[in-house]
């Protein structure tokens, strides 16, 4: 049985197919040519060791007095057996689902994500769930060289972003290979929990200071904005005089709480 061959017509049509089509073609066709190697190998082929003679045919001689006569030859060749070595059996590389078991060619997990895990397998929603990078690098206190440099990559799809067109395609990661990720940089989950707490107290305390010196600087400015006002028409009274040093003294207003130095000859 001859190998199909694809005409042109043929080749022209496949090209106006989709791409997982004509995947799906050529997987079968792979599989067919499979199947008949398997075939011819389980055939039992001559060895070649026994020659078998084949008696060459009569020719017919015109002995020129109007009747012909047979002649024989009497040289015999022998004839060998025509061996036909059997192909290679080809074997496709199935992969099993870490899911259910079963055999399976390739699937979006297996194609996108390096996962065993066929097509009816795949749960979206949940187990297989893809996150975005920030959401990874966020939840999961992943640095970038944790993602890209450590081995082996964690691969990725493109998406384009569904709050902007403009911007940048988002890269989508798979969850369960960044949670194993995650596992491998903090050794458990405990640590990375911990992590997690520490991380987010430091945040609540960056925020805290940072409103403990804006009310600060409220309080200045009232204060300073109240003490011009007041001082406006404000007359010192002094307190008693004090000595600083030789003949430096000064006094306290016991009011504004303003100090005058002044010197005595």
């Amino acid at each position: 049985m001859a190998s199909e061959e694809v005409t042109e017509p043929q080749q022209e049509e496949e090209k106006i197919l989709p791409a997982a089509v004509r995947a799906k073609i050529e997987r079968n066709r792979q599989r067919a040519l499979m199947l008949r190697q398997a075939r011819l190998a389980c055939r039992p082929y001559p060895t070649g060791e026994g020659m078998s003679t084949v008696k060459p045919p009569s020719r017919i001689v015109d002995s020129g007095g109007g009747f012909f006569i047979e002649e024989e030859q009497t040289e015999e060749k022998p004839v060998e057996n025509v061996v036909h070595q059997p192909g290679p059996v080809l074997e496709f590389d199935y992969l099993i689902c870490e899911e259910c078991g079963k055999d399976f060619m390739d699937s979006y997990l297996s194609n996108h994500f390096d996962l065993a895990v066929c097509d009816a397998c795949r749960d979206s929603e949940e187990k297989h769930k893809l996150i975005t990078r920030t959401e990874a690098k966020k939840e999961y206190l992943l640095k970038d060289c944790d993602i890209d440099k450590r081995e082996p990559v964690l691969k990725f799809i493109l998406k384009k972003n569904p709050h902007n067109s403009q911007w940048g395609d988002m890269k989508l990661y798979l969850k369960l290979q960044i949670v194993k990720r995650s596992l491998e940089v903090w050794d458990t989950e405990e640590a990375l929990e911990e992590a997690k707490e520490a991380r987010v107290d430091n945040r609540n305390k960056m925020k805290q200071k940072r409103f403990d010196k804006k009310v600060k600087e409220l309080r200045r400015a009232v204060r300073s904005s109240l003490w011009k006002k007041d001082t406006a028409g404000h007359q010192h009274e002094y307190g008693p005089e004090e000595h600083i040093e030789e003949d430096m003294y000064k006094k306290t207003c016991k009011t504004c709480g303003h100090v005058l130095n002044y010197e005595k000859m």
